[in-house]
């Protein structure tokens, strides 16, 4: 598995963005109310990022020496594997709080002030969640072995020993 890369991250952001904008605006030209992130987003964000930092501390204790105990192989993927879903998903609703945020300052009326501040909660909720989603995947990361080239061909990195 392949670290989540700047690019995707971009791809996502403008992705969230253009589409949360464009549903919130072609929900006001339908004439249905709009929707506004609940206050719970925020702290389920935050809380999913907390967790998965946590998940992946053991991994890079093991990754670094300061471990004995053995790791369990699939316990190991699917915390990698949550790492990126969380990078690619806190990326895609950094751009959906975005774009609601965009719709909502540009508006010809002005929005309530609790309408502003769960969208930006939910931006920064979002924005933690993909930071914590990109560390746990650094952590997550066996380094190379030494003696092999930048293209990865020399040999296979070694497994976590037990």
């Amino acid at each position: 598995m392949s670290r989540t890369k700047v690019p995707t991250i971009i791809l996502l952001f403008a992705a969230g963005a253009v589409g949360a904008a464009f549903l919130e605006s072609a929900l006001a030209a339908s004439g249905r109310p709009i929707l506004i992130p609940p206050f719970t987003l925020p702290a389920a964000l935050v809380a999913i990022g907390i967790i998965i930092v946590l998940l992946a501390l053991p991994i890079r204790r093991k990754v670094k020496g300061t471990r004995t105990t053995p790791i369990d192989p699939f316990y190991a993927t699917r915390v990698a594997m949550l790492a990126k879903a969380s990078s690619i998903s806190g990326a895609f609703l950094f751009g959906g709080g975005a774009g609601v945020i965009i719709y909502l300052t540009t508006r010809s009326a002005p929005p309530a002030a609790g309408s502003i501040g769960m969208a930006i909660g939910t931006t920064v909720g979002a924005g933690i969640l993909l930071a914590a989603g990109l560390i746990a995947e650094h952590m997550c990361t066996i380094p190379p072995v030494k003696g092999d080239d930048e293209t990865g061909t020399d040999h296979e990195p070694e497994p976590l020993k037990p």
